[in-house]
């Protein structure tokens, strides 16, 4: 009796010390489909537009049963936009925009990459010897445009476009997931536009923003 009562201590001992250390520091992979909101008159998106996101996350428990955390983590994204909307560099190196008809082009789209800092709010039902379990994390998401570039295609010329100016460089935005195990739904949308004041078409500021819809998987 003893010796199954010892062991039985031990085995309390094991799991609080688990209990008081675990935490799930992760990385994360994600696929989505972005989509433009609050776009002029007459812009519009056509192909499938993408991104990809991939990152690591500290975890830092704020329960004792360490279920509830704040997460922040460093990561990169690059996302890709299908569109209509003409973006020209003129000689004095300002940008103009036009409204294209889909018959005047066969490509035309701009791509960002992004150093991210996402800030996540995060509850799940894992323990220190679970991990497949729910999960819910919320949070904002800040990023910061290092290269972008433009690509335009018709039956007569290709114009391309390094490192543009007209995008903000700092973007923030709202991040939800939810899920189990390692696969996860997964929103962001960008709280500021994705580009600058200077970018105006009709004397009017481009003010677009961006929802990405996809799924985030986080590994361990």
């Amino acid at each position: 009796m003893q010796l199954v009562f010892a062991q039985e201590v031990n085995n309390v001992q094991v799991i609080d010390s688990l209990d008081h250390k675990y935490k799930e520091d992760q990385y994360y992979f994600g696929v989505t489909y972005n989509t433009l909101t609050s776009m002029p008159n007459g812009m519009r998106q056509n192909g499938f537009s993408s991104g990809f996101h991939v990152g690591l996350m500290k975890d830092m428990p704020i329960n004792k049963r360490r279920n509830v955390a704040i997460g922040i983590g460093l990561g990169y994204s690059t996302n890709s936009i299908n569109h209509n909307l003409l973006i020209s560099k003129a000689q004095n190196d300002t940008y103009t925009y036009a409204i294209l008809d889909n018959s005047e082009f066969t490509k035309n789209k701009f791509v960002q990459h992004l150093v991210e800092i996402p800030l996540e709010f995060r509850w799940r039902t894992s323990t220190a010897s679970t991990y497949k379990f729910w999960r819910i994390y919320s949070g904002i998401k800040l990023g910061y445009v290092f290269a972008s570039n433009t690509k335009f295609k018709n039956a007569s010329e290709q114009i391309k476009n390094n490192n543009i100016t007209d995008f903000n460089q700092l973007q923030y935005g709202l991040t939800f997931a939810i899920g189990y195990d390692s696969w996860n739904a997964y929103l962001h949308y960008t709280l500021n536009s994705i580009f600058d004041s200077k970018a105006q078409i009709d004397d009017d500021n481009l003010d677009v923003k961006m929802l990405k819809i996809g799924i985030m998987l986080y590994i361990l």
